[in-house]
């Protein structure tokens, strides 16, 4: 169409030279003039309508070029990243996504399953109550596990039949491709123990406080017990050891377990370390059970002042005394259960089976410690 307007407008100015040489009539050079000027006109709409009919070709052309921007962003990888960035990134994610993330190759699977990452979100949750004794027995849950796993092997190694299984089996995954891929194979032992809790398939050694809930005469006890996790509460299970067979608890809320603080095992008698440091207003813990066949429970309590001592700090001399009052606040003064005096060289497991037997005696150094079981007060004196 260019090609044919240039064609006509040459032809005119030609056809127009002429006429002004053969006719000189002016009223024909005006004609003329004003037929160029419809020409220019019609030629400026031309391509207006030429760059009309272009427009679909020109946005398909600049959508394409955007497509192929993002696509170009598109390819930026999160792998592309230093390893002091990606590292930032997986210290600021919650466990769930470390567990996200680790399923997505096998190098994000290493990076994001290392021991340093697990260790920060153990400590923020588990800390304050996994102890000694809960470490030993993921320890012996592990081994437990392992040897398991290697008589299983041995079993199939010896079974035709499930040799032929893990030969279709491994055919089964190879066909697959990349799906295995998607799995996390945890290379941590932290990440492991971490989700091992958190499923709530690891049960280990807690205490808990005030095992018969609701009845205000144990508010300031505290139990050995075996406790589970439950993600869809929030709470634990507790399996409490009874005469030959177990209570459960469940629902317990976390202001309700602590560590083990002691090693010493329910049934055993506690050795009392702390018995010439006692004095009148120290605080303290001891073991006390119904009978000889119940486990020993933990009971707090504080040293008070012997009938001898007018309680009078100046004067005081029970700290001296070769006896030492245990007093637990929490009964009435003329209660059975409101003191016990024992003997601060010879203490064994003393009492009997009307009045239960205490144990051996744990003080109390932490202000944490204390402050928690004065949270536990109840709010009026028991009989």
């Amino acid at each position: 169409m260019l090609f044919f307007l240039v064609s006509c407008f040459s032809f005119i100015l030609l056809l127009s030279k002429s006429w002004k040489s053969t006719m000189g009539d002016i009223s024909n050079i005006w004609f003329c003039e004003d037929f160029l000027k419809f020409l220019a006109s019609w030629f400026r709409k031309g391509r207006n309508t030429i760059s009309y009919l272009n427009l679909p070709l020109m946005k398909k052309h600049v959508e394409s070029k955007l497509e192929n921007v993002e696509k170009k962003e598109d390819e930026i990888s999160l792998l592309d990243l230093p390893d002091l960035t990606l590292e930032c990134i997986f210290e600021r994610l919650p466990p769930n996504g470390l567990c996200s993330m680790a399923a997505v190759c096998s190098y994000l699977r290493e990076k994001c399953t290392s021991d340093h990452l697990w260790e920060k979100h153990m400590k923020e949750k588990w800390g304050a109550l996994i102890g000694s004794a809960a470490y030993r027995e993921w320890q012996c849950y592990i081994a437990s596990r392992n040897n398991d796993s290697l008589l299983e092997n041995s079993r199939k190694k010896r079974d035709l039949l499930g040799k032929f299984s893990e030969i279709r089996k491994f055919l089964w995954n190879r066909s697959k491709g990349n799906e295995d891929n998607s799995k996390v194979r945890s290379s941590s032992a932290i990440m492991d123990w971490y989700l091992s809790l958190e499923s709530g398939t690891f049960w280990f050694s807690a205490q808990v406080f005030n095992r018969e809930n609701g009845h205000v005469g144990f508010t300031l006890s505290c139990y050995d017990a075996e406790v589970s996790y439950d993600c869809n509460t929030n709470t634990f299970r507790a399996r409490y050891p009874s005469q030959g067979r177990r209570i459960v608890e469940e629902n317990i809320e976390w202001n309700r377990l602590r560590a083990p603080t002691v090693d010493t095992p329910p049934y055993v008698l506690h050795v009392s370390d702390c018995l010439s440091d006692l004095k009148p207003d120290d605080h303290f813990e001891i073991q006390w059970r119904k009978s000889k066949e119940f486990a020993y429970g933990w009971w707090y309590g504080v040293v008070g002042h012997l009938e001898s001592c007018n309680g009078n700090k100046l004067n005081c001399h029970c700290h001296s005394s070769d006896t030492v009052l245990l007093e637990f606040k929490q009964y009435t003064p003329g209660s059975r259960w409101r003191q016990i005096v024992i003997n601060r060289k010879e203490h064994r497991e003393v009492g009997n089976e009307a009045d239960g037997f205490y144990g051996g005696i744990r003080k109390l150094y932490s202000d944490k410690e204390i402050s928690l079981w004065k949270s536990l007060c109840p709010s009026s004196t028991l009989e």
